[in-house]
């Protein structure tokens, strides 16, 4: 018979456990841990990038067969939990490396089965092991077990009743006492060991936090009493002393400047330490994409100073890139685009990227029925301070849609500003020139200069499919057309929020609601690409892009000077990839600035969610709810991420 080491003895008093401390918590450790392993990109059944098979084959092949007992009751999670953590269970059907490597994998499998337990608040659980019925215990580590082959692997754990906490102490090694509640220890509850090591994580971190980064955790007496299933916690703590940053170092760089690298950390040597600094700054260098890894570290010893010196390394990835594709559709013709770029221009992290598009190829014999797209963009970060981009672009345009055709030349600048960790707020100057034919007007010239403002507060935890969070838009944007001198500013936001059901974040609900306005200019007066629409696969699906809102004799949309749109979805996760999504939406469009006369028009439908490593694959099917005349019956809509 196996069972865990606090456990060998029949005793059940207190000073049984006590000189068996650090083995229970170094099976802790490991019982917690989860193992990863690297996956090939799939998307519907296709592997991408999928790494070659090991053909190494196996030496001496063992073939063998598993069975789990789990006594006193069953309890489905808990026998989940152990079959999960046994390898020779997750790998049943393999063999093994003969008897040598059963035995080694059964004796790891004990620790595994022991940490579960552990994890489980379990502290008087039994694990016995047996191959081919001899306990593992017996077992030599040459004992040949070949003429037993498939060799029966026999687990029966009995896993105990589980122990609450009961005397709770947290202190400083200068005897000054802390509330354990405070990082999440409550005498009473529970006594899950992960519940032991994430409390020593958050004294750590609150320790830190006050600008002590050599706080460590000095000492621990973890006593479990078995008469009582009662596990007693003393946990000390070596806060160290609060410490400056000092100078910061770089290494692992080649063609972006070092001294630049240094600077947009953002980390003043003098200041107090603070862990959040060392974060940012590390998510600041990630997000200069020239770096296809990042680590930002605080020594683990103070220098001659008495300051805490911070090491930056960092490893470059491949600055210049160019893409390419083209498209064919049966009622749209074809198309084709292509961009290059260069992530590191001048060595300081400038991006400069071209790029260009021509569709409808084929489709009309008109060249201004063309649409195309062609732009020069440019950013270089950290011109005022490390948590700023400046940002400047120029274009040309020409679309076609129902609304309208344009042509047109825009050149914009901007700065945008990290506020902090979820705050941004951008602004700038834009110029546009463009032709524009729409419901009103036949090839009228516009040049129109804006200076647009914008915030956001991003506290979503995942961009591209948000199960937690909000996220919240303002724009301003005043504007002024020069050829016919109307004045006008538009105001707009948006906000969307995402909450999860259940703790397997299989089930979110997620929610949106957006609007604006343009006041100053009656709506024949502001250019028709800058009016407001609605409709279509972005906004409120079932409906033909921009089809909802006031429109002209011929039933094609004239935009209008106000909308509000509100969405909500049901994310379903049917299985670990594969997801459906039940959503109903709403908009309208006035010719007013305050959406006055306006009728609010509804589309439902379902869509189909692919989970793949840059973001689920969309599509959507809706119908109209109250169509127009003029709408289709349905509409089928297709993207990559959340619809928002």
């Amino acid at each position: 018979m196996l069972n865990a080491p606090p456990h060998i003895a029949p005793a059940r008093g207190r000073s049984r456990l006590r000189m068996k401390t650090a083995v229970l918590l170094t099976a802790l450790a490991l019982g917690s841990g989860v193992p990863s392993t690297a996956s090939a990109i799939e998307i519907f059944g296709f592997k991408l990038f999928e790494p070659e098979e090991d053909t190494v084959p196996v030496v001496d092949p063992l073939n063998y067969a598993v069975t789990l007992e789990l006594r006193g009751g069953d309890n489905p999670d808990l026998r989940e939990k152990l079959e999960s953590a046994s390898s020779l269970k997750r790998e049943e059907g393999k063999p093994v490396p003969g008897s040598v490597g059963l035995i080694s994998r059964a004796r790891s499998d004990f620790e595994q089965l022991v940490g579960v337990l552990y994890e489980d608040a379990r502290y008087g659980g039994v694990v016995r092991v047996t191959l081919a019925g001899r306990s593992l215990e017996t077992l030599a580590p040459d004992t040949d077990l070949k003429p037993y082959e498939p060799v029966p692997v026999a687990f029966s754990v009995e896993p105990g009743a589980q122990f609450t906490f009961g005397n709770v102490v947290v202190r400083r090694a200068d005897g000054a006492e802390l509330d354990p509640v405070a990082y999440g220890i409550e005498p009473g509850a529970v006594a899950y060991s992960t519940t032991v090591l994430n409390a020593e994580e958050r004294i750590v971190d609150a320790m830190r936090q006050l600008g002590r980064p050599l706080a460590k955790i000095a000492g621990r007496d973890i006593v479990a009493d078995h008469d009582n299933n009662r596990l007693d916690v003393t946990i000390t703590v070596d806060a160290g002393p609060v410490a400056p940053f000092g100078p910061t170092t770089v290494d692992g760089t080649e063609d972006v400047d070092r001294d630049f690298v240094a600077y947009m950390t953002g980390i003043e040597e003098g200041k107090t330490y603070d862990p959040d600094d060392l974060d940012a700054a590390e998510k600041r260098l990630k997000a200069l994409e020239v770096f296809s890894s990042v680590t930002v570290r605080g020594a683990e010893s103070l220098d001659a100073a008495g300051a805490v010196p911070v090491n930056v390394n960092v490893a470059e990835r491949k600055f210049r890139y160019l893409g390419l594709g083209a498209t064919l559709s049966s009622t749209d013709g074809g198309g084709i685009e292509g961009y290059w770029g260069h992530r590191n221009l001048f060595g300081r992290a400038e991006k400069l990227r071209i790029e260009g598009s021509v569709s409808r190829i084929g489709s009309t014999s008109e060249y201004e029925d063309l649409t195309y797209h062609g732009a020069i963009l440019f950013e270089k970060p950290g011109v005022i301070g490390p948590a700023s981009t400046f940002t400047s672009s120029l274009s040309v345009d020409q679309e076609n849609p129902d609304a309208y055709r344009r042509f047109s030349v825009k050149g914009d600048v901007g700065l945008k500003y990290q506020l902090t960790e979820k705050q941004t707020l951008s602004g700038g100057f834009e110029l546009e020139y463009a032709l524009l034919t729409d419901a009103f007007v036949t090839n009228r010239k516009t040049l129109t200069a804006s200076v647009p403002l914008e915030w956001v507060y991003d506290g979503r935890d995942d961009e591209l499919n948000p199960t937690s969070g909000f996220r919240l838009l303002a724009h301003l944007e005043p504007a002024y057309e020069f050829n016919q001198g109307n004045a006008f500013v538009t105001v707009s936001g948006e906000a969307s929020t995402y909450r999860a059901l259940d703790d397997a974040k299989r089930f979110v609900v997620a929610g949106r609601i957006a609007g604006g306005s343009i006041l100053g200019a009656d709506l024949t007066d502001v250019p028709a690409n800058r009016r407001f629409y609605s409709g279509g696969g972005g906004s409120v699906r079932g409906y033909a892009y921009q089809g909802i809102g006031p429109k002209d004799i011929n039933d094609d949309p004239i935009g209008g000077l106000s909308y509000m749109e509100a969405n909500a979805e049901l994310r379903i996760g049917v299985t670990d990839k594969i997801g459906i999504v039940p959503f109903i939406d709403v908009g309208a469009v006035s010719t007013g600035s305050a959406l006055e006369n306006s009728d609010f028009q509804a589309g439902a439908g379902v869509g189909l969610r692919y989970k793949t490593p840059f973001g689920p694959l969309r599509v959507d099917f809706a119908v109209p709810l109250n169509p127009g005349p003029g709408d289709p019956d349905y509409g089928i809509y297709a993207g990559i991420g959340q619809a928002f």
